[in-house]
């Protein structure tokens, strides 16, 4: 993975309501091609074995929970059958404890069993829909019910029958990246003391303003911050959160690969995560114009997640 060097530039600030986060470093760009720069060209360091820089599963699943509202509640019928059904849900803040409204006089509760899963799917931009699903005992809550209504109204802007309130005692989580990939397991220990990520409000707007303004600029990292020799025709940004960025790059033969690219340092809000992308803009931009030497290295790490239709 890419380990970022100190020679990194500081980010250039921008506004975080501007329509471009890159309005200074264009200005930039115009001053090095009107001082007629010097071309120089560095090595490449490249290490296969670095550690990608990711939020833990524990964190993508809280995450997931924070952002959500709707999951497939899962139990096992009286006649054993699997039941299912949709509905939403709030959960604690504190240890992610999903809360779920269900009518006790609903023949689905009347026949489940309380061991049950809560299936929770994230969709992110482009062909990516993160999951996880927790599993665990349902229970009415005992204690801090007026905490758990204050918590249903914040969500969904009205009062929950205090009847059908339920929580989902959490035992453990299994935390899918994306379709047709392998699930990994979480302890309900490392599930209730995992944050979620800090830029998780924003991430979808910040997402869609990049692909929509500063396309080019998501093009150039494909070019200069990964090693690979897939021809780019086409690049997406589909997430962001506090340590990097995932990239869905599609070939001229319609086959999708996914990229994962972390910012030099990790970034804890809005106006630190477009300063920091900025940065790293900038830099690539005077790496693939010769006027900066490569002094990082590239990230290796490529995954095919769709194939073209033969």
């Amino acid at each position: 993975m890419m380990a970022m060097s100190c020679s990194i530039p500081i980010p250039i600030p921008c506004s975080s309501s501007s329509s471009s986060l890159f309005i200074f470093r264009r200005q930039k760009q115009r001053a090095l091609k009107m001082k007629g720069l010097v071309r120089c060209r560095g090595a490449v360091l490249a290490d296969p074995s670095t550690e990608i820089k990711q939020p833990s599963p524990a964190e993508v699943s809280r995450t997931i929970m924070e952002l959500s509202s709707v999951g497939t509640f899962s139990t096992a019928a009286q006649d054993t059958w699997p039941l299912a059904l949709a509905l939403r849900f709030a959960v604690d803040p504190q240890q992610g404890t999903p809360i779920l409204s269900i009518s006790p006089s609903s023949s689905f509760y009347q026949n489940h069993n309380k061991k049950c899963s809560l299936n929770v799917q994230l969709q992110q931009c482009g062909l990516k829909t993160t999951q996880c699903t927790i599993q665990g005992t349902l229970d009415t809550p005992q204690d801090n019910k007026d905490k758990i209504q204050s918590l249903w109204e914040k969500k969904f802007g009205e009062k929950a029958n205090p009847n059908f309130i339920h929580i989902l005692h959490v035992e453990r989580v299994l935390q899918i990246d994306n379709f047709m990939e392998d699930g990994v397991w979480v302890s309900c220990l490392d599930y209730t003391q995992a944050a979620p990520d800090p830029l998780r409000d924003f991430a979808h707007h910040l997402v869609n303003e990049i692909n929509t303004h500063n396309m080019e600029d998501v093009l150039r990292f494909c070019n200069v911050y990964v090693d690979s020799d897939v021809q780019v025709s086409e690049a997406k940004m589909v997430w962001v959160d506090r340590l990097g960025f995932d990239i869905h790059i599609y070939s001229p033969q319609n086959d999708v690969f996914q990229v994962r690219i972390p910012f030099p340092r990790e970034v804890n809000n809005e106006k630190t995560a477009k300063s920091s992308f900025n940065g790293m803009s900038q830099l690539a931009w005077e790496v693939e114009k010769n006027y900066h030497p490569l002094q990082f290295h590239k990230v290796k790490q490529l995954n095919k997640i769709a194939a073209r239709l033969n």
